[in-house]
C-alpha cells in the first residue's frame, strides 16, 4: 500500500472516530460551539460529526479520495473560525481547558496539509 493511500486511510480513520464521537459523548462537542451560531449547540454538534463521517467514507473509498480529501481540508479551515471563538471564550478557564483551547489552533495547519496529502492519493 502507497504512503499517500494509507496516509489517506489514517486520515478517514481519525475522521470516522471524531465523527463517532460527537454521537456518544456530544455533551463535552456542545460547549465548542461558539454561542454566535444560530440554533442549538447540539445541532451543530450532531452536523459536524455527520461532516465528518462522511468525509471519513469517501476518504476510505478510492473512487471519492481525491474530492472527499479536498473537502476534508476545506472542513478543517472552515472550522478554524470557530476553534478562535473557542479559545477567546476558554481564556480564563482552568488551564487545563485554556490549553486544550489554544492547542487545537495550530493544530489546524498540520490537519489541512495531511489533508492535501491525501488528496494525492486519489490522483
Amino acid at each position: 500500500m502507497p504512503s499517500t493511500e494509507r496516509s489517506a486511510l489514517l486520515l478517514a480513520g481519525l475522521l470516522a472516530s471524531a465523527g463517532a464521537a460527537h454521537f456518544v459523548a456530544p455533551k463535552q462537542f456542545d460547549a465548542l460551539v461558539p454561542r454566535a451560531l444560530p440554533g442549538s449547540r447540539r445541532s451543530w454538534t450532531l452536523a459536524s460529526g455527520a461532516v465528518e463521517l462522511a468525509l471519513a467514507a469517501g476518504l476510505a473509498y478510492p473512487a471519492t479520495r481525491r474530492t472527499s480529501a479536498r473537502a476534508a481540508a476545506l472542513f478543517f479551515a472552515a472550522v478554524f473560525p470557530a476553534n478562535v471563538q473557542m479559545a477567546h471564550d476558554w481564556r480564563h478557564r482552568s488551564t487545563p481547558a485554556r490549553t486544550l483551547a489554544y492547542a487545537r489552533l495550530p493544530l489546524q495547519v498540520p490537519l489541512i496539509l495531511w489533508a492535501r496529502h491525501a488528496a494525492r492519493a486519489g490522483e
